[in-house]
């Protein structure tokens, strides 16, 4: 029966059908809850900075489509290869988000998983005026900020602007991510933090110091988003 369900997951059909459904959920959320940002005028603040690298933890990433409200925010996301990543590709996609299929960091080991290729391709897509999102932590070890993200943002120039955008009503998995799957019909908040800016000549001293620093501003970022819906512990598991 497991065999049955894993090869039924793998097929195509399958795969967009259920991408295609939870984009649609996610649109359902989206529309249903009413959103705050802080800072309130995040956008203007923003704009003119772009190209951008958004933060986030992983987990916490089934809305982020939706940070990007007008045709002349050009973004992709980096999406890993497995086949959960399959369905988020074709939700994000639908959503009217291009993808980087990869992984960011596996211990700095970017030869895994096709992680060079996406590495370059997020590098390229900076010079080419996209914004890129990606989550901020290393794969099974939870809101802990991966040196990833740090080598692109000295590789490309740009800044990394971390952020949190969480909903009132939520139910969260017990998994390695702590995955929150967000619910319609309550309210919501997107926080964003000070921008981290890394050196085109970073050590190794000073890349630890921004990992540091994007890890402290993503668990304000939650904290402060929960904290607005209502839901203060829903930072603090």
């Amino acid at each position: 029966m497991k065999k049955l369900i894993r090869n039924l997951l793998r097929s195509s059909w399958v795969q967009r059908a259920v991408g295609i459904l939870a984009a649609e959920y996610l649109r359902l959320v989206w529309l249903t809850n009413r959103f705050s940002y802080d800072p309130a005028n995040v956008y203007e603040l923003v704009e003119p900075h772009q190209p951008l690298i958004f933060a986030f933890w992983h987990g916490q990433h089934f809305l982020t489509p939706f940070i990007k409200t007008k045709e002349s925010h050009r973004a992709k996301v980096l999406i890993s290869r497995h086949r959960d990543g399959e369905f988020n590709a074709i939700a994000a996609e639908r959503l009217g988000i291009e993808t980087i299929r990869g992984s960011g960091d596996h211990g700095g080991a970017f030869h895994r998983k096709g992680g060079v290729g996406a590495f370059r391709e997020m590098v390229q897509a900076l010079e080419q005026g996209y914004n890129v999102a990606s989550t901020a932590d290393v794969p099974k070890r939870s809101r802990i900020a991966g040196l990833g993200i740090i080598m692109l943002a000295r590789e490309s120039g740009r800044p990394i602007l971390p952020f949190a955008m969480v909903t009132s009503r939520f139910t969260r998995l017990n998994n390695w991510d702590r995955t929150t799957i967000n619910l319609p019909f309550g309210r919501g908040a997107v926080v964003g933090i000070d921008a981290v800016f890394v050196p085109p000549d970073a050590d190794a001293e000073t890349m630890e110091k921004c990992r540091l620093q994007l890890e402290e501003f993503l668990n304000e970022a939650t904290r402060r988003a929960y904290a607005q819906v209502g839901r203060p512990e829903g930072a603090l598991d």
